[in-house]
């Protein structure tokens, strides 16, 4: 009995079979996905409905499932002169947004469902967790996609807006608690340059950056067993 988190697989299907195969997820294990599933790379959609079917996995949202949502569901109605009419700004400006974030592939696999696997889809999204605290082998761990936004250490989870968990990054050099792990996507670790683990996962200050940029030529889809800390990789090879 494992648990395994996972962050940021950003439609890229391949490199998350991948990784599938190398912790070869038992029936008794778990798997958190830490949110953006969807985007980006090409097969979003085909990488969100395959963790549909996983009984032990556990998704959580991203900031692309929140952009996505609301397109998704506007993009799925029927175009009428009515819903032409329920255009307004806002709607528009959010669908650009999307788009400029790499909502292009989504949209594009999205289209070619049927209505009901449409409404699954977005029902599953619905339903995903912002925040999770576990306990694993003694240790304390929290997970969140992006991290703790203005953080304080009397601040309940609870109390975080939306966006201080799935837009706002957290300072990894900063410890936030003394016991307790925070584990974050959002952040391509291969971005970070000062930092000597830069590309893989990082592990500083009870921090666990997971994210390893799976969609950037060069960086790679990453997982990490709490349990026994073991890292997993599988490399993105585009040029």
């Amino acid at each position: 009995m494992a648990t395994y988190v996972m962050s940021d697989i950003h439609g890229m299907y391949d490199l998350f079979l991948d990784i599938l195969q190398q912790i070869d997820l038992q029936d008794d294990d778990t798997l958190y996905i830490m949110g953006d599933v969807l985007d980006r790379g090409p097969h979003p959609v085909k990488t969100l409905l395959k963790i549909m079917e996983m009984p032990n996995a556990v998704f959580m949202v991203g900031n692309h499932e929140v952009m996505a949502l609301k397109c998704l569901e506007f993009l799925r109605q029927e175009i009428t002169d009515e819903t032409v009419g329920d255009l307004d700004g806002d709607i528009l400006e959010d669908i650009m947004t999307w788009m400029q974030n790499g909502g292009g592939t989504t949209s594009d696999e999205f289209s070619t469902l049927d209505k009901y696997t449409q409404a699954d889809m977005i029902d599953f999204i619905k339903e995903g967790e912002v925040f999770t605290k576990l306990a694993v082998g003694g240790k304390k761990y929290i997970l969140v996609h992006a991290g703790l936004g203005n953080f304080s250490p009397d601040k309940r989870l609870e109390e975080y807006s939306l966006d201080e968990l799935i837009w706002e990054r957290p300072d990894y050099n900063v410890k936030y608690f003394d016991d307790i792990y925070v584990v974050t996507g959002h952040t391509p670790t291969c971005t970070l340059e000062d930092e000597p683990s830069a590309g893989r996962i990082i592990k500083k200050n009870n921090h666990i950056a997971i994210d390893c940029g799976s969609f950037i030529p060069g960086g790679r889809l990453a997982a990490i067993c709490l349990d026994t800390g073991e890292e997993f990789y599988a490399d993105n090879t585009a040029e």
